[in-house]
């Protein structure tokens, strides 16, 4: 999870600083103990996910839970909008709170709105959450269902929430127990979604998968190259002797996930047009007189994660939210993360990843294009692609990318966050921020 796009994340943001590649103080678990380098993702999951240390687990979380929904017919405007805004962190004394929070209960009820138009249900529905944060979503997708949704379909569904976070988790259930009746379809599994062993057997069963501001907190690789035309290299971070700071090391590329996400990205350029092949010669020629370093940050906690999806509910929908971009982004390299903690009130954005120990949120914008790349890849599509023998490969996955104001008008109700004078901070504020849904489709043989 991560704040709010927009003005919500401008309010937070200072001024973007030229990054400088300097070591910085490892956190006290010392997960480099022994001397041994680490990957970059493993890092980023230490900083944000350790139990002992880790951003999300300190305590119930930096996610703030509202005592009631705004009321935003009742407000002017845009600076009427801020400055509500601006007294509820003030009141809260917490990071952010999530698009789900801040516009309950419409966002979550336009993300129940979609699943009961495309569910099928001849059959149980059931719906696993990923991050569910403080339990908004669950509840009020499971307010709508009760609401909305025939009674056969309330009574039956199931929903299940995987939260790597203990106190998360005990949070969820309170929001959720808010009514009564809502106990019996919803549980919380305590464990960490990307590994295979916890999703148990293979469920062929149709259920949907939601992932709101979750893909911005997945850990992500590094690689390197020193200039514009040398191979990629694999980021991996050690303890400098004697010290407890830290300092990058590069390898060739050998790890399988850092390489299959090269590949999917099509970055080591394999297919390549002659025309190509002549810029890539040029290239060659300008990284010797004026060699420029290359960084690029990968979304290798997401292709795990998916994999382990598909692996395990092969006939999931999937919905998805996040940012497409952040501002005022210092940190070098394509799709690099903001590094942000805040101290007495005030936010500050580190212009080093490896300051963040475990009181400093990470965030990635999600390249929504190459998720999708993703989502075909694992569910299989891709390898099929490669080896269609003498048929045509069918499509595995429909999947549609809409923007927040897209989706919310094709499923939400619009009306309901807009102010007075026709301002809609959920329409004109979250213009960077997007929906992806997924289904499966049949094979034809």
């Amino acid at each position: 999870m991560a704040p709010a796009f927009s003005a919500h994340v401008s309010a937070l943001r200072r001024g973007a600083l030229c990054a400088r590649w300097i070591p910085a103080a490892l956190f006290s678990s010392g997960n480099l103990t022994g001397g041994k380098p680490i990957l970059v993702r493993d890092f980023v999951r230490s900083a944000l996910y350790d139990p002992n240390h880790g951003y999300f687990s300190k305590r119930t979380g930096p996610v703030g839970v509202l005592d009631a929904s705004i009321r935003f017919n009742q407000l002017e405007g845009r600076s009427a909008y801020m400055q509500h805004l601006d007294k509820l962190y003030k009141k809260h004394d917490i990071a952010w709170f999530t698009p789900v929070e801040l516009f309950k209960p419409w966002y979550a009820y336009a993300v129940a709105a979609s699943i009961l138009r495309t569910a099928n249900l001849s059959i149980p529905l059931k719906i696993y959450e990923i991050g569910g944060g403080s339990g908004t979503c669950a509840k009020c997708i499971l307010d709508y269902m009760m609401l909305n949704a025939p009674p056969k379909v309330y009574n039956d569904m199931k929903y299940i929430s995987v939260e790597i976070s203990s106190s998360l988790a005990e949070k969820q259930l309170e929001t959720v127990g808010e009514v009564q009746s809502h106990l019996s379809k919803f549980s919380v599994e305590h464990r960490d979604a990307t590994n295979r062993p916890g999703w148990g057997r293979k469920d062929p069963l149709p259920c949907w998968v939601l992932m709101l501001e979750v893909l911005d907190n997945l850990p992500h690789d590094l690689v390197y190259s020193p200039d514009q035309v040398s191979p990629w290299m694999e980021v991996w971070i050690e303890k400098i002797n004697g010290s407890s700071q830290a300092s990058e090391i590069y390898k060739p590329l050998q790890d399988p996930l850092i390489s299959r996400c090269v590949e999917i990205i099509g970055m080591n350029g394999d297919k390549v047009s002659v025309s190509e092949k002549l810029a890539f010669a040029a290239k060659g020629v300008l990284s010797k007189l004026f060699p420029k370093p290359r960084r690029a940050w990968l979304p290798t906690g997401c292709l795990k994660l998916m994999d382990t999806l598909h692996q395990a509910l092969p006939s999931m929908s999937f919905i998805a939210s996040d940012f497409s971009y952040l501002p005022d982004v210092s940190i070098p390299g394509d799709r690099a993360p903001l590094v942000s903690s805040k101290k007495d009130g005030k936010t500050s954005d580190h212009r080093n990843y490896l300051d963040a120990q475990g009181d400093a949120d990470i965030f990635f914008p999600t390249d929504f294009r190459l998720l999708e790349q993703i989502d075909h890849h694992c569910s299989g599509f891709s390898k099929e692609q490669k080896n269609p023998g003498a048929f045509k490969p069918v499509k595995k996955r429909r999947s549609i990318i809409l923007d927040t104001a897209a989706f919310m008008e094709e499923f939400g109700l619009p009306l309901k966050t807009r102010t007075k004078d026709g301002y809609n901070p959920l329409l004109d504020d979250f213009k960077n921020t997007k929906f992806y849904l997924s289904v499966p489709t049949h094979n034809r043989k």
